[in-house]
């Protein structure tokens, strides 16, 4: 018994430190966030800074080799389909980003983008740090086609019906069976892709707080005085973490294919 507990608890440990190592670039982020909030900025506005900060950042962990290029092109994805998507709510007035800067363009930053990115990192050094491996994947056609349709919901429920409920059954019925496998340690443990999935949903919720609390960006209703951002938005980041666990799974499914042949 005693050597069970021991198991387990050395087990946690490892996975509280890889997750720890997982998150390298969001916590550099927040790190950053919190700091430059506290400098006084004559040259470069702050906004500028953070995207200098996060472009050197991110080519030492290409040079470092904790990122291969291969993740690199999928982390630059979602750099796009960020800006992209900040480009249309902050023109909609979902959001705002207050504080003036050079690299801004349509009252969009480009350092937010890096904020998108940060989570298609954190899911790429996840799967180096836990061995990770996808146990009854759903089709490939599928898996992309479900990802599309959540991006482009983002857009599309501004001017029609919002399909983020239908979109949420759809993936619990495709992914129903799917199953993730991590390796803390030596042992490997089990958990639902869905579960999965809707935790780094809510805890990039969090994250939002701090961020927003630390002046990345403002909703309308944060202008006077920070509150804690609206609970609807964990389901945005549930879907938008379903986007981007399809997109690295995918980018991984390629890899282990060319591995093969």
């Amino acid at each position: 018994m005693i050597y069970f507990i021991k198991r387990y608890f050395k087990s946690l440990l490892f996975f509280g430190i890889k997750y720890i190592l997982s998150c390298f670039f969001p916590a550099f982020i927040f790190l950053t966030l919190a700091i430059s909030r506290k400098l006084e900025f004559s040259i470069i506005y702050r906004y500028d800074f953070l995207l200098i900060v996060c472009v050197v950042f991110q080519f030492f962990m290409v040079r470092w080799k904790l990122e291969s290029k291969n993740e690199l092109l999928v982390i630059c994805l979602f750099h796009f389909l960020g800006i992209a998507m900040e480009l249309f709510k902050v023109h909609k007035g979902s959001w705002s980003y207050p504080e003036e800067a050079y690299t801004k363009f349509f009252g969009v930053p480009l350092y937010s983008g890096f904020m998108y990115a940060s989570v298609a990192s954190y899911m790429c050094q996840a799967w180096h740090w836990f061995n990770l491996k996808i146990d009854k994947q759903p089709n490939q056609f599928v898996s992309i086609l479900i990802a599309a349709l959540i991006y482009f919901n983002f857009f599309t429920h501004h001017y029609m019906y919002d399909f983020r409920w239908i979109l949420f059954l759809i993936v619990i019925v495709v992914y129903f069976k799917s199953t993730i496998l991590f390796t803390p340690q030596t042992t490997t443990f089990k958990m639902p892709v869905v579960l999965s999935m809707f935790l780094i949903g809510f805890f990039i919720w969090v994250a939002e707080n701090i961020a927003t609390f630390f002046g990345a960006w403002k909703y309308s209703y944060q202008h006077q005085n920070w509150t804690v951002v609206d609970s609807g938005k964990v389901g945005s980041w549930i879907l938008m973490s379903i986007v981007s666990y399809i997109i690295v799974f995918e980018l991984k499914r390629v890899q282990s294919k060319l591995v093969v042949n």
